[in-house]
């Protein structure tokens, strides 16, 4: 069941492209060769363009899976826009630029959070416009899917969100969120044991009615 899962649930990884205005000529710093996260964070801190969408290319889609655990898709995208002009706005904030990830993904799920206090309550309606040509049968398995990863505990629930949802492997799940590969492997290997679990019993459930 898992491994088609994953196939219909990753229909949900389309992170929006960010929108923002054409940059001027002296504002386009090359950063094509600058792999190291504290460079590109510190180089978005003094106004680069470039470093900022490299910062949101490398790390929307960590942000979406944050916010997809706790509201729509349709929300998710929108939300994963605002969190990153909120994170612009305040890097002069940021201590340490090797701590980007995690502090990001605070702002990201303050974010969730209070969206999710001011919206209306999930539904499966989301699943029906995720995959138009998924079956009746692969939104139902989608729906129950993400409902058991998101009832999941919050560290379980979003590294599957990135592995299932955003396609993310271990070593780019523990690059993106700051948390160590021994920590992701944990957290993939019990939230996969909870998520069986859950979905078993939903499909026993199902039988029975």
């Amino acid at each position: 069941l898992l491994p088609d899962l994953f196939l219909v649930l990753n229909s949900f990884n389309t992170a929006p492209t960010r929108h923002r205005r054409p940059r001027e000529r002296d504002e386009r710093e090359d950063v094509d060769g600058v792999d190291e996260l504290p460079a590109l964070v510190e180089a978005a801190r003094r106004g680069s363009g470039s470093a900022q969408d490299a910062l949101y290319r490398r790390f929307a889609p960590v942000v979406h899976g944050v916010l997809l655990g706790h509201v729509q898709k349709a929300d998710a995208d929108d939300l994963t826009q605002d969190v990153f002009e909120t994170a612009l706005q305040r890097l002069g904030q940021l201590r340490a630029a090797a701590a980007f990830p995690g502090w990001l993904l605070g702002i990201a799920r303050h974010a969730a959070i209070d969206a999710k206090r001011r919206r209306a309550p999930l539904t499966g309606v989301e699943i029906e416009a995720a995959d138009a040509q998924a079956t009746h049968e692969d939104r139902l398995d989608a729906q129950y899917a993400l409902a058991a990863i998101r009832a999941l505990p919050e560290a379980y629930r979003e590294t599957l969100m990135l592995r299932l949802v955003e396609g993310l492997d271990g070593p780019e799940i523990a690059a993106r969120t700051g948390l160590t590969p021994g920590s992701v492997r944990v957290n993939l290997h019990r939230g996969m044991a909870l998520l069986r679990t859950a979905l078993a019993g939903e499909s026993t459930g199902a039988s029975v009615r």
